[in-house]
């Protein structure tokens, strides 16, 4: 048999330990030898009847605990095994602590959360915006916890004017959800403007109330916005993924509830200012305008205009006149070389020279002797007058015909 060193014997048991079977455990105990070192970590061992184990929880994971072990307390320890060598000793590296119970209600809670998710009730687009300034807030709480005593304070001091109206309500304990349900139903029927539902910090069994099925129903079907403020900050509920805001804690909800009036009332102010100074800078460019009317000639002298506008028209008449008569001389010249042509070209100044137009008794000019037949009525049209003939002969080609 080869003989190995103790670090080697160590490292053995270390990578022994390192199986999955060893990992991920969750360990019932009761607390023994607690402390809590200025470095942050905790050291402490697990015991029951009959064992014990020693047990360290690192700063990073206890910053996320809602509550501070203590010795003598029952707890379910969350982590795996490993060997801290220079010592040679296994321990636990806790990863997570919860209180004896609450194990089954963390199961519930992840159960919940993820059935609720199914359904859509955290879907960011079902989220309703805040009142930028409401007239009244509702908060449902204890009416003996400091969380309303926080509300009351940071609302006043925010914005004095603002109405509150209290729903009490129990927070703890079996009938906690029925009487949340019930003051949130209650709210329903008022004119708050929005609604705070929370209390204090707690352990996870303390909250419990908040992570009931019924509660985050009501609150996705609440007609007012809802501002979850359950517990410190390191807390979530339920009620916190279905509200239409999560508020870290009570002071906090109060806080995004209500603007400060300091500040509102500064914007204010600033609008004002910047109202005032549009309006003087319009005034001043409208006086401007007006002095310029004043000085304009229209206004100094307003029958310059009027007199202008008469010469010209003077101007207009006269030029109409002038172009109408020289238009006119002109049209009469185009007339009376039209009528000398027309004269000219008149049958009346063939007449005038001895000629004559024959047309038979339907009217129609006779050009050939052959149109009219003896005994036949011949018009005679002369220069002056006209003759009534009738047809005795007619001579055709030079022939008389009788």
């Amino acid at each position: 048999m080869h003989p190995i060193t103790v670090s080697e014997l160590t490292k053995q048991i270390s990578s022994a330990l390192s199986e999955p079977q060893f990992q991920n455990l969750a360990i019932v105990g009761e607390v023994s030898n607690f402390v809590h070192h200025s470095s942050g970590h905790m050291y402490f061992s697990l015991k029951d009847a009959s064992s014990r184990i020693r047990a360290v929880m690192f700063r990073s994971r206890n910053q996320r605990l809602g509550f501070l072990p203590k010795n003598g307390d029952t707890l379910i320890a969350v982590g795996s095994l490993g060997v801290y060598e220079p010592n040679g000793e296994y321990q636990l590296y806790v990863d997570m602590l919860l209180p004896k119970g609450e194990g089954d209600l963390h199961r519930a809670f992840e159960e919940l959360k993820a059935k609720l998710e199914r359904e859509g009730l955290f879907d960011p687009a079902l989220k309703r915006p805040l009142p930028l300034l409401p007239e009244r807030v509702g908060v449902i709480t204890s009416p003996s916890g400091a969380a309303l005593q926080d509300i009351l304070r940071v609302l006043t001091r925010r914005f004095p004017g603002v109405q509150v109206l209290v729903f009490p309500a129990l927070v703890q304990g079996d009938g906690a959800p029925e009487s949340l349900v019930k003051a949130l139903l209650a709210a329903q029927h008022t004119d708050c403007d929005v609604l705070i539902m929370g209390r204090g910090g707690g352990s996870f069994e303390e909250l419990a109330a908040f992570n009931d099925e019924s509660l985050a129903r009501a609150i996705a079907q609440s007609a007012i916005p809802v501002v979850s403020a359950v517990g410190h900050e390191t807390d979530f509920t339920i009620a916190d993924f279905v509200a239409d805001l999560r508020a870290p804690t009570p002071s906090a909800a109060a806080e995004l509830v209500v603007p400060l009036q300091e500040e509102l009332q500064d914007a204010v102010y600033s609008w004002q200012d910047r109202m005032v100074g549009a309006l003087q800078r319009r005034i001043l460019s409208e006086r401007r305008f007006l002095q310029q009317l004043r000085g304009s000639a229209v206004l100094q002298r307003p029958d310059y205009r009027l007199n202008q506008m008469r010469q010209k028209l003077d101007d207009f008449l006269t030029s109409l006149t002038t172009h109408s008569t020289h238009r006119l001389a002109l049209s009469r010249g185009e007339l009376g070389k039209l009528a000398g042509k027309l004269e000219t070209l008149s049958p009346l100044k063939t007449l005038a020279r001895g000629y004559a137009i024959c047309c038979d008794d339907q009217g129609q000019v006779l050009r050939e002797a052959d149109q009219v037949g003896e005994g036949e009525t011949v018009n005679v049209l002369l220069n002056r007058g006209r003759l009534l003939c009738t047809v005795e002969g007619r001579v055709l080609n030079g022939r008389a015909e009788v």
